[in-house]
């Protein structure tokens, strides 16, 4: 079968699937081209394991700052109740279990927030996920983060110094594959706040990486 301007498809590609001119394609080949690559110094994860920390049935997550310490909390939401982690040390700090089920996801309210636990109870939080909403993709100082899908369903993570999207830059060196969702929905992505933590969050993992030094020192958090 031939298109509208009587050409045959690419090779490979399926009969009435839209035909990509030659710098989509060459775009796409490039995303599909880049492995899986720990982000650059001055990023380090958070966590031990490259998909962080499992948290099965997570609907979203949304940022929060320690009312002591200034530092990026993230809380979690998921079908199990609501968590907090500490974004520099990875530290789980609460847990509710069994929050009010007219509380227990954020689509109860018109600003999809949760209400905090631990040091932020009394406050809410925005979540962003399944049920919308949305997280940072920009730093103050350039950093860059956006989700590609060149191999549909499996949303691909990227972080940049370049501007973003089309990265003519050179790979590793001015944008980044940091995260690869083959196996699990992804959920949500962004920078904290302060865009000092980025989290990237699946229908099962959460996974951190933080500008903050590592260790428990109060005062170089504050950095």
């Amino acid at each position: 079968m031939t298109n509208e301007n009587n050409e045959a498809p690419p090779a490979g590609q399926a009969v009435g699937e839209p035909v990509l001119s030659a710098y989509q394609r060459a775009l796409r080949d490039r995303l599909l081209a880049a492995p899986v690559v720990p982000p650059p110094a001055p990023w380090r994860p958070v966590f031990e394991y490259a998909y962080g920390v499992p948290v099965g049935g997570l609907l979203g997550i949304g940022f929060a700052s320690h009312p002591a310490t200034g530092r990026d909390l993230v809380m979690v939401v998921s079908h199990d109740g609501h968590g907090l982690f500490d974004a520099v040390t990875g530290e789980k700090i609460a847990r509710d279990r069994d929050p009010d089920p007219e509380d227990s996801t954020p689509d109860g309210v018109p600003d999809l927030t949760c209400p905090g636990l631990g040091p932020i109870a009394g406050s809410r939080v925005h979540i962003a996920g399944l049920f919308g909403g949305g997280l940072h993709t920009k730093a103050e100082d350039g950093w860059i983060l956006e989700a590609v899908t060149p191999a549909w369903p499996n949303d691909r993570v990227l972080l940049s110094v370049d501007g973003g999207l089309p990265h003519c830059g050179p790979y590793g060196e001015q944008w980044w594959h940091i995260f690869h969702a083959t196996y699990s929905e992804l959920r949500a992505f962004g920078f904290s706040p302060s865009g000092q933590t980025i989290a990237v969050a699946t229908s099962s993992d959460l996974s951190l990486w933080t500008r903050r030094p590592a260790g428990n020192n109060e005062d170089a958090a504050r950095r």
